[in-house]
């Protein structure tokens, strides 16, 4: 078994940088994917309502707790704000329907997903006749922040922080929070490495987490771009840098990342590569390395997670990109 390393929340609190990602996964899969996980020694576990598959993770957490094989207190685990409660009066009662779920009484980290809103309501994804998503254009962070900061207060969560939004945003959020922003969730990988995010970040006391640190090939073939978008498990640079280290791409991808002090959440089902995953402590890349990966960014080009897949959204006067 392998226990990640961990990184320093501005509260205290101490997140494994490496940790299990569970969107795309569906439920059959999931149950068995976070028991592997479990044994392998991941300790971090990131969720969301919108991946529609907490109450198997609640439903496979509590197997274990009950088994005595591990205690509430071994686990860091993160869940979000829904899009379609992201207004004051959506905070409390999305984060009571994810504990509920998940069979928790509080959750380590409680992210805002997105900075826009969808139509209120227990749909997780309202669409009109014309199959485009039904956006609230009255979304207002500082109020939504506010009651974040009261999930807190009440024991709910132990820190909070946001995804997917852009700098001016989190500007917004920062001026006037009471607590600390603990974390941003975005995507990053070898060809979307956002620099300019991480030293942002890094400037405002933020940790960040890169989801879809592998590059995402379910969400490449999504978008229609499967002849047009590297794959990293396949690139020459990367399989040579792999060789060099007697390791796999991932595991280079994925060290590109962590030794960069960010935080990463691989989704696999597949039991070797989720062992795989996490064993990346014991070793690194050296500066010739982190160089040459450095230079395999696209910038805005290497960005898959648009949100393109929801139409509409680019609507909203919040939409982040």
């Amino acid at each position: 078994m392998s226990v990640s390393k961990t990184v320093a929340l501005p509260t205290g609190q101490r997140i494994p940088i490496v940790g299990f990602g569970t969107w795309q996964a569906s439920e059959q899969e999931l149950e068995a994917a976070i028991d592997n996980a479990l044994e392998a020694g991941y300790r971090h576990i990131d969720a969301a309502p919108v991946y529609e598959n907490e109450h198997i993770i609640g439903k496979t957490l509590k197997k274990w707790f009950d088994s005595g094989k591990i205690k509430r207190e071994d686990l860091f685990i993160v869940t979000k704000l829904a899009p379609s409660g992201n207004r004051p009066e959506g905070v409390e009662k999305f984060l009571k329907k994810s504990l509920k779920d998940l069979q928790l009484d509080y959750v380590d980290l409680y992210l805002i997903h997105c900075p826009f809103a969808y139509a209120y309501g227990d749909d997780l994804h309202p669409k009109d006749e014309n199959g485009l998503i039904i956006i609230d254009p009255s979304t207002d962070h500082i109020a939504i922040w506010s009651e974040m900061e009261k999930q807190v207060a009440k024991g709910l969560t132990k820190a909070i922080g946001l995804s997917n939004f852009n700098k001016k945003q989190i500007d917004r959020i920062l001026n006037v929070a009471k607590l600390p922003v603990s974390m941003l969730q975005i995507e990053m990988h070898l060809y979307f490495q956002q620099k300019e995010m991480i030293e942002y970040c890094k400037n405002k006391s933020i940790q960040i987490t890169a989801y879809s640190p592998l590059g995402n090939r379910s969400l490449v073939q999504l978008l229609g771009r499967s002849e047009t978008f590297p794959d990293l498990f396949k690139d020459n640079v990367v399989l040579q840098i792999a060789k060099k280290h007697g390791k796999s791409p991932a595991q280079i991808a994925l060290k590109h990342l962590t030794q960069k002090g960010v935080i990463v959440i691989p989704k696999s089902t597949n039991p070797h590569r989720i062992q795989e995953n996490i064993q990346i402590d014991t070793w690194k890349l050296d500066a010739e390395d982190i160089a040459t990966l450095n230079n395999l960014d696209l910038g805005e080009k290497g960005r898959l997670c648009d949100f393109s897949f929801f139409p509409g959204l680019e609507k909203h006067p919040e939409f982040p990109f």
